[in-house]
């Protein structure tokens, strides 16, 4: 309702309409809910957004003024350039990104010895991780069998230490957080190939008959 009323507020503000040719001069009807009509040189309020008809100094409907009607063209107007304006922005990103995937490649060579370049690299960020992974666990077995002998009734060692305790359960907070890591680099690997094959892709487009705008 407070868009119709905006729509009916500005035609409110204008003066009588007339017609510079012929000086008819025009009034504006409605229908309220009820069944009511109304009548007024401008819009009247208890028109606002209702259905109005604009009337010539003979009383013949010479236009319709649906605020309903024109919001919806508004926004089917405002929603039709956003798309627009998104397309092109989309064709900009896809222009930039060419250009600087020609800028970076020469051959699909270059794009393969990208890959495996990309590939060893997680390779060896996946046998660091392992490594780390490895040396916590045998901290936590050593933190394990050191809270073993204190629970012993024979060994008579007394309560276990709170540090000990302290860190086996940092030891495995860490485990866990390396664990996570190790899972993550293992999905790089299927990133890498997407990427690449992407590139491939965009790049074979790019070099078989497909010219860049400058």
């Amino acid at each position: 309702m407070q868009k119709f009323s905006l729509i009916a507020a500005a035609l409110l503000a204008a003066p009588l309409a007339a017609d510079a040719q012929t000086g008819s001069v025009y009034t504006y009807r409605c229908t309220s809910k009820e069944g009511k009509k109304y009548y007024g040189s401008t819009i009247p309020p208890q028109c606002y957004g209702r259905p109005v008809e604009q009337l010539n100094n003979q009383g013949l409907v010479v236009r319709r003024i649906d605020p309903e009607g024109d919001e919806k063209a508004r926004e089917e107007k405002e929603a039709a350039l956003a798309k627009a304006k998104q397309t092109e922005a989309a064709s900009r990103e896809d222009l930039r990104r060419g250009r600087a995937l020609l800028a970076t490649y020469t051959s699909e060579r270059d794009i393969e010895d990208a890959r495996q370049r990309a590939l060893q690299d997680n390779e060896g960020a996946v046998r660091e991780v392992v490594g780390k992974i490895d040396a916590l666990k045998k901290k936590r077995s050593g933190y394990e069998s050191e809270i073993a002998l204190y629970k012993d009734p024979a060994n008579k060692k007394g309560e276990v230490p709170a540090r000990l305790t302290a860190d086996l359960r940092n030891s495995e907070i860490d485990l866990k957080a390396q664990e996570e890591l190790l899972a993550a680099k293992k999905k790089e690997v299927i990133v890498i190939n997407s990427k690449y094959d992407d590139d491939k892709k965009r790049y074979l487009e790019l070099t078989r008959g497909t010219t860049l705008s400058k």
